[in-house]
């Protein structure tokens, strides 16, 4: 004999039809094998909390190593570019007096040409908006 415990269950007459129709699906031979698979589905996951676990522990640890490594590229490029930009704004404020009220409405122009293109903004859209070009 088994060392199975009978278990009756109520099902709603659609769940039942999902039933019927699905539960070869995954290879399993019968209905009590699908539902048992069902629930160790399901507990395993609700066990894992966050459901990190559903993926192998090399895969997860593959994609947050390349994830790390993408993060520090991205960094190491944001700040040779923060230095390149401190660099401009250095030489032009040491070339050109500029007023605080001038700056000022330099800031709010640049916030909506970058916003009205997305960000995606080049030297010549710039020239050709300001009809030097």
């Amino acid at each position: 004999m088994s060392d199975r415990e009978k278990l009756a269950v109520r099902l709603e007459p659609e769940l039942r039809q999902r039933l019927e129709r699905c539960y070869t699906m995954d290879g399993s031979r019968s209905r009590r094998e699908y539902i048992e698979n069902a629930i160790r589905f399901y507990t395993d996951y609700q066990e894992m909390n966050d459901g990190s676990g559903l993926l192998p522990k090399e895969v997860t640890t593959a994609i947050n190593g390349r994830l790390g490594l993408f993060e520090d590229r991205l960094a190491s490029l944001l700040f040779k570019l923060t230095v390149a930009l401190d660099m401009n704004a250095g030489i032009l404020s040491d070339a050109y007096e500029f007023s605080e009220e001038s700056l000022r409405r330099r800031r709010v122009d640049s916030v909506k040409n970058v916003k009205q293109t997305n960000g995606l903004l080049s030297l010549e859209q710039r020239a050709r908006a300001s009809g030097d070009v």
